[in-house]
């Protein structure tokens, strides 16, 4: 049996499917030390340990050995958001017993190609980008392919509109809106402004989660403050030559906020690469993929095959990132055969390109 309050977690994010989803784990799980388990929510993950909110207290908790070490066999771990099942023991150890199986997960790979997991349980990701030096189209496509979940909502938030003329703000929008699929939901604001909660209300609905997502010193934190309409999130300053943050979040945490939703801050991502396949990206340029149907070519590559609808009707530049992400993407799912493989391709190449310039040399010198 599994102990649930809906009416008391619903204000931590808890949805009916997730609910359910809970009780059948219950049901189906071996008893464990403590007895009856109750379901929680994490709040926060640390090296060793993670914090869960019942919706009454916050505790700290440890995963069993038997989950954690399932976990990674599958490549995986707890990330904030995540909803568990816990159990206490008369010491007052808390335990993670189970995982309830998320309806959205973000994660993301590292240099090695390795996946880690960023959150789970998202009903809506507002992807914070500054206005200043900050501002990268080619960096937040890379967030937007980050959150390749279809049933995530995607808002990207301008931040820091008060640094530029309102002109410059508008160039900036338009050329976002040029350059990123229709529709996109898209707003330029001042995070410290009382009325950035005012805009965002829409997306912050009882029961919602919210994630944070951007660089370090886009606003993420001071953003979630407002939202809060307290300063709980330690801010910092940017520095000036680039307008880059200092990474003053160091963890991800879960804040309840005061209509009912909660909200997950974010420390800037080190290393920002998707998890997924190329099918998966290619869902996340879902303008490029509409486009594709009109090529010539059935496979044709967006190269320089004649009659490629994609180059004619994508910005140039999104097209470039888009062809960089394609190839990082297939390099980090492939199995250790065929990273050999590509290896040695490689070494073949280079030799083949050292034996031509050896014979122009050679050429040249006679």
């Amino acid at each position: 049996m599994v102990e649930i309050d809906f009416e008391v977690l619903s204000s931590l994010g808890l949805s009916p499917v997730l609910a359910s989803r809970a009780v059948r784990l219950g049901d189906d799980a071996a008893e464990v030390p403590g007895g009856a388990r109750h379901l929680a929510r994490i709040v926060e993950v640390h090296r060793e340990a993670v914090a869960v909110h019942d919706g009454l207290m916050e505790r700290a908790a440890r995963a069993l050995p038997r989950l954690f070490r399932a976990m990674q066999d599958e490549g995986s771990a707890l990330a904030a958001g995540d909803w568990v099942l816990a159990s206490v023991e008369s010491n007052g150890q808390c335990w993670v017993t189970e995982r309830v199986p998320p309806t959205s997960h973000i994660a993301r790979r590292d240099a090695d190609g390795r996946s880690h997991p960023v959150v789970s349980n998202i009903d809506v990701a507002l992807l914070v980008m500054g206005l200043d030096d900050d501002f990268n189209p080619r960096r937040l496509e890379r967030y937007l392919a980050l959150v390749a979940d279809e049933s995530i909502l995607k808002v990207v938030v301008l931040s820091k509109a008060d640094v530029l003329p309102s002109t410059e703000v508008e160039q900036h929008v338009a050329t976002l809106r040029a350059r990123l699929p229709a529709g996109l939901p898209m707003l330029a604001l001042n995070a410290l402004d009382p009325s950035a909660a005012d805009r965002l209300a829409a997306y912050v609905e009882r029961g919602q989660t919210l994630v944070m997502l951007g660089s370090s010193g886009a606003g993420k934190s001071t953003l979630t403050n407002t939202l809060l309409g307290t300063c709980i999130q330690d801010t910092g300053e940017v520095r000036v030559h680039d307008s880059r943050g200092k990474h003053t979040t160091t963890s991800r945490s879960l804040h309840r906020l005061p209509g009912g939703a909660c909200v997950i801050d974010t420390p800037g991502l080190r290393t920002l690469r998707p998890d997924g396949d190329a099918s998966t990206l290619v869902e996340s340029f879902v303008d490029i993929a509409a486009l594709a149907t009109r090529c010539r070519f059935r496979d044709c590559r967006h190269g320089d095959e004649p009659g490629c609808a994609v180059r004619q009707g994508v910005d140039a530049d999104r097209l470039r990132n888009f062809h960089k992400l394609l190839r990082e993407v297939r390099r980090d799912t492939l199995n250790p055969l065929d990273r050999q493989r590509q290896v040695a391709q490689w070494k073949v190449r280079g030799k083949a390109t050292k034996a031509r310039m050896k014979q122009k040399r050679d050429g040249s010198a006679l």
